[in-house]
């Protein structure tokens, strides 16, 4: 099989990974598509499929080399979260350009993760792992204090992540955790509990090719704290490139990503700024959750998807261009995530509001994340958030204005159906 353009695989294409095709398309390039599951996952919109040269459904590793051989493939990058492990050993299978095989457990597997931190000298959470509750409940009397963060070890997107003040909670967190499924619908045999890190979180998006690096995006993450102990995103907002604490933020996570052998292709890092330093909450290899390419260039000058294919087909115009560099902050911009305690079934969307919401002077876009029949739950963690809403101005406070306008507006968008015998 001749393939005259070069061919990309992107494994598990959900949600913000939809904009890698044509992006990759854009540079000239036929892109398959692999499944790491043989359903797709139902936590996630379902992928659209149709513009890929060619889609495989994994079942078995060495099949899934045999069927991408013919394609002669450049790279291999996940789509998604759940695609990171399949896309390293896709690479070494096919000997293709990727990051340190030796560290691939580390850069999905949370307890890996701060650990490889911890052997390079970081300044990381403390932590421990285990799947029985008592061996948890030790742990922690052994002089740690209050309060303590329990979540899966290999989920996503706030899934399961609960903030317990004392011993009762923390038993009834485990239990809610150990042997459910993640959103990707792994089972949880062990619970990671990590000491709580004070401070304010961010996010750091980078793009890398041969260790060398582009800075996307630094944003300032606000979260709401439930009753429940689930710490809900709200909004994050883009700070200048120049201003504290964004140096040492992206300093910080340069050296994790080096000690993650992270060698090539996008990043989203999690950090909290605690008074002993950033300290690493989480990072994925693969695309933030929350990019928009438009969005992204209007408000950053540059984003993490066009770079990405970048950085596979043009390795030398990215090195020059982009290699070393950082983004460039044009506009004040915010993405937040809608939350609601609204439970049902939604019967229609109503358009007025809609209207009202994308007429606001700072909304640049918006995404409903629910289609009418639909099941809308409270919100609990990214994947049960309402609407996603992308705002620049030129002032935040223009932002924060018509943000107040959406906190009212929100619950209204979706019209729920009349239980039945409700009177």
């Amino acid at each position: 099989m001749s393939h005259p353009r070069p061919v990309v695989v992107l494994v598990d294409a959900y949600t913000s990974g939809k904009y890698l095709l044509p992006e990759f398309t854009a540079l000239g390039a036929e892109v398959v598509h692999v499944q790491s599951t043989s359903e797709l996952m139902a936590s996630m919109p379902e992928p659209d499929l149709s513009g890929y040269a060619a889609r495989i459904v994994h079942d078995d590793l060495a099949k899934t080399v045999e069927q991408l051989l013919p394609y002669a493939p450049v790279r291999v990058l996940a789509g998604q979260e759940p695609g990171v492990l399949l896309a390293d050993a896709l690479s070494r299978e096919l000997g293709l350009p990727m990051n340190d095989p030796g560290r691939s457990e580390a850069r999905r597997d949370k307890y890996e993760m701060i650990e490889a931190l911890r052997d390079a000298g970081l300044h990381c959470a403390d932590q421990f792992t285990s799947g029985d509750v008592e061996g948890i409940v030790d742990w922690l009397r052994q002089g740690r204090g209050f309060p303590v963060v329990v979540k899966p070890r290999r989920s996503a997107a706030g899934d399961s992540v609960f903030i317990c003040a004392g011993e009762a909670q923390v038993r009834a967190a485990v239990e809610a955790v150990l042997g459910s499924e993640t959103i990707y619908g792994e089972t949880n045999p062990q619970v990671l509990v990590q000491s709580f890190l004070p401070g304010t979180e961010y996010v750091v998006d980078m793009v890398t090719h041969g260790g060398r690096r582009y800075v996307c995006g630094v944003w300032e993450y606000s979260k709401r704290l439930l009753p429940s102990g689930r710490n809900i995103y709200d909004r994050e907002r883009l700070l200048d490139p120049g201003e504290a604490p964004v140096p040492e933020l992206t300093a910080y996570v340069d050296r994790a990503l080096d000690a993650l052998g992270v060698r090539f292709g996008p990043t989203h890092a999690e950090v909290i700024l605690t008074p002993e330093g950033p300290a690493l909450v989480e990072v994925g290899c693969r695309i933030a959750g929350n990019m928009h390419p438009g969005f992204h260039d209007h408000c950053a000058g540059a984003n993490q998807a066009t770079l990405s294919a970048l950085e596979v087909l043009r390795p030398r115009d990215f090195l020059e261009r982009y290699a070393g560099r950082h983004y460039d902050k044009r506009y004040e911009a915010v993405c937040c995530t809608t939350s609601t305690t609204l439970d049902g079934v939604v019967d229609h969307i109503d358009e007025q509001v809609v209207a009202e919401i994308a007429g606001l002077d700072s909304v640049y876009r918006f995404d409903l994340k629910i289609a009418p029949g639909g099941r809308i739950r409270p919100t609990v963690d990214l994947y049960s958030s309402t609407m996603r809403v992308f705002m620049s101005a030129g002032t935040m406070p223009d932002i924060d204005r018509d943000y107040g306008r959406i906190e009212q507006l929100k619950d209204r968008v979706y019209r729920l159906r009349a239980e039945v015998g409700a009177r």
